[in-house]
């Protein structure tokens, strides 16, 4: 029988693909979540349908061992109201595809692809390509928020070295994020800077993060938005029981963005945390600039900020011109822990925008689900909230692991 060129070829690529294909186990994860909040901002009554929101939510996670040092992650998200638009709720925490829950023509608008990524180790070092979650101590201007029911994820290049002994470098490009509420299937460019092309820059970050003294731990952070901004954050962890024999923990941050050719935004903070009796206790304080362009928050959401003072509700209140005290408690409490904090915020810039929050939180478990209640209450001057000066949150939810 004649053997042509082409059939050679074919046998050997078969033989090659045989050798080298080897069965590939994914792990498959994920979670689903049911969201509800409601307010009486404005002139809304608590609980109205057009004063709340909600979502049921669906996450699979699959992840897989590709051999030789390579692997796999794949996120996909599925959203709606489970039917409760028009009747408990006018609208949702998140959605798929720019759809808004129930308003979707086809079921499959409900879905993002929200990770897909490639990791591969060499040495000391780990690359991820692809969509992914980025953590907020390693990232402090570009990090997955977790207060929604899904977190955002980026459009990232990251790699973390660790060669330094006690040292952990990291190196990224990040180009797109989604949001962290809304419609979290689009993914949007973080940087608005354009080439002559009109292709978007992009945002290149470094981290070094040291624990060489125990019980002392500074993270150092720069980001580089492509023709537009930089970024400047340091973060300084202090556990005083080890270095001094003191039961307190220490922390400071600061930091700057500054807009090329503009002024600089300027913040710090300090944070001193320890034990009364079964109770943890903080006292936090920041204050922020006013000058500069660029707010001390996630480049990636615009939503929540680095900052000690962060509480559920307060971050247009912090991260621009203004101080901010937080008095926070947590202590366990039946089958869960409640989460109590205070907060004082003063506008540097408004002298009559001064805003009180106090956060209310119980979580616990019930049957094998995590599940978070919460009441959020502002107190404004008149003109912070359009002449209303109070603003009251309930938001539930409960998450169940798989």
């Amino acid at each position: 029988m004649k053997i042509t060129n082409l059939s050679l070829a074919a046998i050997a690529a078969m033989a090659f693909t045989t050798g080298v294909m080897a069965d590939v186990d994914m792990k498959i994860g994920g979670q689903a979540v049911i969201y509800y909040q409601t307010n009486d901002a404005g002139d809304a009554d608590m609980f109205d349908d057009g004063a709340s929101s909600a979502n049921f939510g669906l996450q699979l996670n699959a992840n897989a061992d590709l051999g030789n040092d390579f692997g796999l992650g794949l996120q996909g998200t599925a959203l709606n109201t489970a039917g409760l638009e028009g009747n408990l709720v006018d609208g949702v925490r998140q959605s798929g595809l720019g759809n808004n829950g129930d308003t979707a023509v086809n079921a499959s608008d409900y879905f993002a692809v929200t990770k897909a990524y490639l990791t591969k180790k060499v040495a000391n070092t780990t690359l991820k390509l692809g969509r992914q979650e980025l953590p907020k101590s390693l990232s402090p201007f570009a990090f997955s928020e977790n207060w929604n029911v899904f977190k955002n994820t980026f459009d990232a290049i990251v790699a973390v070295n660790t060669d330094i002994p006690d040292t952990t470098l990291v190196g990224a490009y990040v180009s797109k994020a989604n949001s962290s509420s809304g419609n979290i299937g689009t993914f949007n460019y973080i940087n608005s800077a354009t080439d002559s092309a009109g292709q978007h820059k992009g945002v290149y970050m470094l981290t070094a993060q040291n624990k060489s003294l125990a019980g002392l731990t500074p993270t150092l952070s720069y980001y580089q938005l492509t023709s537009l901004a930089k970024a400047y954050w340091v973060d300084v962890q202090a556990d005083m029981t080890k270095l001094a024999d003191v039961p307190v923990t220490v922390a400071l941050q600061g930091g700057q963005t500054k807009v090329n050719s503009g002024d600089a935004k300027k913040a710090a903070g300090i944070k001193v945390s320890g034990k009364a009796g079964p109770a943890n206790v903080s006292l936090a304080y920041t204050k922020t600039g006013s000058q500069g362009a660029v707010a001390i928050h996630n480049v990636g959401t615009g939503v929540k900020t680095p900052l000690y003072t962060q509480m559920v509700a307060n971050q247009n209140d912090i991260k621009s011109g203004a101080e901010a005290t937080v008095l926070k408690v947590v202590a366990p409490v039946g089958p869960g822990k409640v989460i109590a904090q205070y907060g004082m915020m003063k506008d540097n810039v408004n002298d009559d925008s001064d805003v009180q929050e106090l956060d209310l939180i119980y979580k616990f478990k019930a049957l094998g689900t995590n599940v978070f209640a919460g009441l959020i209450s502002s107190k404004a001057d008149d003109n912070v909230y359009n002449g209303d000066d109070t603003r009251n949150i309930i938001r539930l939810w409960t998450r169940y692991n798989f």
